[in-house]
C-alpha cells in the first residue's frame, strides 16, 4: 500500500496535543493582535493570549456565534491586512446577511491539503475520475471538492448541481469511478441510473457525499441500486474552511476529524459546560492555524459526540459520529440552509396570509426529500383565492430560498394550532432510523 501523501505529520497522541497547544496559543494572539472584536471578546472574558498554557485553557475562552459573523458583514472576524487576503466565500444560508469569510493563500492551501486527505483516506488517487455534482461559485462545495481531486492527482469532472441527463452521460462515457454529491443528489442518481437501465454501463466505485442527515436505509439503498458503491460522509462548514474537514474511513467506523487543524469540542447546549467523551451535544470547533477569519469555540449548532478509544483503521487521528441534528431551529434541504423565519418573512409579505405556518420535512416512497408548507390565510380571507396564491407563494419561495416546496396548502384563519409556549413550526420526518 503507498505511503500515505497528506496524512498528519504526528503519530502518537502526545504529539497531537503538543501541536494543538501550539496551534491554540498562535490561534489566541493571532486574534487579539489582529481583530477588534476578537480583542474585545477576550478582554470582556478577561482573557489574554498569556493565560493560555494548557488545552483545558480553552475554557477560559469566549464563544463565537453565527451573530458574530452576520454582524461583522461584510468581512467579519478580519485578522489579516485586506492585501494578504485572496478569496471570499460565503454561507448559503438564507437569513439575509450572509456569512461571508476571508482567505489567505495559507488558508487556501491548508484547505486544499487536508481536503487531499479526505479523498486520501477514502481510497480515491490518480487513477480515478471524479464526477463534482455539487455547488460551484461562492459557495465552498465545489471549489473544495475540485481542488482537493486535483492535489491527489484524480482527474476531475466538474459537472455541478443538477442537470440529470449530463451526469448520466458523464457517468457512462467518462466512466467517472467517484460521484461527489448530496444525499439527496446521490439517491436521485443512483434511481436515474435504475430508471435509465444504464447500471451495467457505470463504473462509479465510491460516493461521497455531505452536506445534509441520511440513514443507514438511505445509504444502503444508494449503494444497492448502485451496484455495491462504497459510501463516505463528509463533513464540513463554510465557517471552518468548507467541506472536507474530516471523512469516514474504509472501516465505516464514523468520521475521522483533522485534529491537527482544529479542536473540537462537544458541549452542553443548555450549560455550555464539556460533555465526556460518548455523549451527544453541540460541536464548537477552534482553529489552530486559520489565519484570515479564525474561530474561538465556534458553536456550529451541529449535535453529535466524540467516540472514545481507536478506529479498527489504526489512524491516530479521532473521530465523531455523523451528524444527529441541530440545537437551533435551521434546516438543511437539499444543500440550502434554510431558517424557518426566513419563510415566515416570505408569507407576512402578502397581506392575504395570517401568522401561523408549519414546514413538513418528508421524504417520498423513493426517499427523495420533500418539503410542504401548511399556512393559514388572513382572518376573514375566503379560500376562493387559495389555488391561484399557493402558486405565487410556490414561486416566490424558490426565487428567495433557491428550493421549491413540493405545495403550498392554504389553510382557514384559525385552522393550525395556537400555544403559549413558542409554536413548532418544523415537523422533520426524513430520518426514521438510526444514522450510525
Amino acid at each position: 500500500m503507498p505511503t500515505p501523501r497528506f496524512a498528519p505529520l504526528f503519530e502518537t497522541e502526545t504529539d497531537l496535543k503538543s501541536h494543538q497547544l501550539d496551534g491554540l496559543k498562535w490561534t489566541v494572539a493571532h486574534a487579539y493582535n489582529g481583530s477588534p472584536v476578537y480583542r474585545e471578546k477576550l478582554g470582556a472574558a478577561g482573557v489574554s493570549p498569556n493565560d493560555i498554557q494548557t488545552l483545558d485553557d480553552i475554557r477560559k475562552l469566549p464563544f463565537t456565534t453565527a451573530d458574530d459573523l452576520r454582524s461583522g458583514y461584510p468581512f467579519p472576524l478580519r485578522c489579516v491586512p485586506f492585501k494578504d487576503v485572496i478569496r471570499i466565500h460565503s454561507s448559503s444560508g438564507t437569513t439575509g446577511t450572509r456569512k461571508n469569510l476571508c482567505y489567505t493563500q495559507k488558508d487556501v492551501d491548508d484547505w486544499v491539503h487536508f481536503f487531499a486527505r479526505a479523498y486520501e483516506m477514502a481510497g480515491v488517487g490518480p487513477e480515478d475520475r471524479v464526477q463534482i455534482a455539487v455547488g460551484y461559485g461562492v459557495w465552498t462545495a465545489g471549489m473544495g471538492f475540485q481542488l482537493g481531486c486535483e492535489k491527489v492527482g484524480a482527474l476531475a469532472l466538474p459537472v455541478g448541481p443538477g442537470n440529470v441527463d449530463m451526469q448520466c452521460q458523464f457517468l457512462v462515457d467518462l466512466e467517472a469511478t467517484v460521484l461527489c454529491c448530496t444525499a439527496s443528489m446521490g439517491l436521485l442518481m443512483a434511481e436515474e441510473v435504475k430508471r435509465r437501465g444504464i447500471k451495467d454501463k457505470v463504473r462509479l466505485k465510491k460516493i461521497i457525499y455531505g452536506s445534509e442527515r441520511s440513514s443507514v436505509s438511505m445509504r444502503r439503498k444508494i449503494s444497492d441500486l448502485l451496484g455495491g458503491a462504497e459510501l463516505f460522509d463528509i463533513p464540513g462548514l463554510t465557517e471552518l474552511y468548507g467541506p472536507g474537514t474530516g471523512i469516514e474511513c474504509p472501516d465505516h467506523d464514523c468520521i475521522h476529524y483533522w485534529s491537527d487543524y482544529y479542536i473540537l469540542e462537544i458541549l452542553d447546549p443548555d450549560t455550555l459546560e464539556p460533555l465526556p467523551d460518548g455523549e451527544w451535544g453541540e460541536m464548537a470547533v477552534t482553529t489552530l492555524c486559520k489565519e484570515a477569519v479564525p474561530l474561538i469555540r465556534y458553536r456550529t449548532r451541529d449535535i453529535t459526540r466524540i467516540l472514545p478509544g481507536s478506529c479498527t483503521c489504526g489512524t491516530v487521528l479521532p473521530r465523531h459520529s455523523r451528524i444527529k441534528g441541530r440545537t437551533d431551529d435551521m434546516f438543511k434541504f437539499r444543500a440550502v440552509n434554510i431558517y424557518p423565519s426566513t419563510i415566515d418573512a416570505i408569507l407576512s409579505g402578502f397581506p392575504e396570509m395570517g401568522s401561523e405556518y408549519q414546514i413538513h420535512l418528508s421524504r417520498d416512497a423513493s426517499e427523495r426529500g420533500v418539503m410542504r408548507i401548511v399556512a393559514e390565510l388572513g382572518e376573514g380571507v375566503g379560500t376562493d383565492i387559495a389555488d391561484d396564491l399557493s402558486k405565487t407563494l410556490i414561486q416566490r419561495i424558490k426565487k428567495k430560498v433557491l428550493v421549491t416546496p413540493s405545495a403550498v396548502e392554504l389553510v382557514p384563519y384559525g385552522s393550525l394550532p395556537r400555544s403559549e409556549r413558542k409554536s413548532q413550526r418544523v415537523f422533520d420526518t426524513r430520518i426514521q432510523d438510526s444514522i450510525v
